[in-house]
């Protein structure tokens, strides 16, 4: 099965360990090519994207409704693998849920939780969109699809971004977003769920004080689940990677890796 894996290299030597971005649901390998990946590339790391499996431009595997969290994180593996060395973990909420699961598995020489799914599980965030916009609840679970949630750019920006986005930004990004798999959520309800412990490695857990979806209060739990350290970041919404916030966001990440990371 081919899998999109976007890159950026420096223009020099790079870092000896290289970085891998795990993308949330309804995203592709793209949300971290608009900053990131070039960043942290200029700041010295080999950086790369993947798309999982029925995301962004990567072949098919099955029907992405039935797609389950083993088969993501085997993507992840997968690519890892192909690697030059074993890479740093960063996962975007659901992709933060993956690198969960992943780090459980395979060692990794740190690993970076950005805005990342609880270990818990994903009921509270559930039961909050359930209440804030109960037709959509009901279309998911009807159809079992994710769509709805995020099926016009209102409802995109609600769930992902800060209210002074520009709004034809915002549609912009909305117009790439894509149905996400229901037995993946099912997984992140309850049927596939990590067994959090202390980190093997060093782990950093950020989140935003606007998101809408995963709160500081969640961000600051599962970082205590793995004995790690939350960082929160005021004035940005869940999608940390494309809000008008996310170089400080990067810059934190870039300057922690620095910092753990052998040279």
């Amino acid at each position: 099965m081919n899998l999109e894996v976007l890159s950026r290299l420096p223009s020099g030597a790079a870092h000896p360990v290289p970085l891998l971005f795990v993308h949330g649901a309804w995203h592709g390998a793209w949300c971290w090519d608009e900053h990131f990946l070039p960043y942290f590339a200029e700041r010295g790391f080999a950086a790369y994207a993947l798309s999982l499996r029925n995301h962004g431009a990567s072949a098919p595997s099955g029907s992405l409704r039935f797609s389950r969290m083993r088969g993501y994180v085997e993507d992840v593996a997968r690519v890892a693998a192909q690697l030059p060395s074993p890479p740093v973990i960063i996962g975007h909420s659901m992709g933060g849920f993956i690198a969960q699961h992943f780090l459980a598995r395979h060692d990794a020489p740190a690993s970076v939780l950005v805005a990342p799914a609880p270990p818990t599980g994903v009921v509270p965030t559930t039961l909050k969109l359930a209440r804030r916009h109960p037709l959509a609840f009901l279309k998911a679970n009807a159809l079992w699809s994710l769509y709805p949630f995020i099926a016009t750019p209102a409802l995109a920006k609600e769930a992902f971004f800060s209210a002074d986005m520009d709004d034809a930004l915002a549609d912009a990004y909305w117009r790439r977003l894509q149905d996400e798999s229901f037995m993946a959520f099912l997984d992140m309800l309850a049927l596939d769920l990590p067994k959090p412990q202390a980190s093997k490695s060093p782990m950093l857990v950020v989140g935003g004080g606007r998101d809408s979806i995963f709160s500081p209060a969640q961000v600051e739990a599962t970082a205590r689940a793995y004995g790690a350290k939350a960082e929160i970041f005021p004035d940005v919404a869940h999608d940390m990677m494309l809000e008008a916030g996310w170089r400080d966001v990067a810059t934190r990440i870039a300057d922690w890796l620095t910092a753990v990371l052998p040279n």
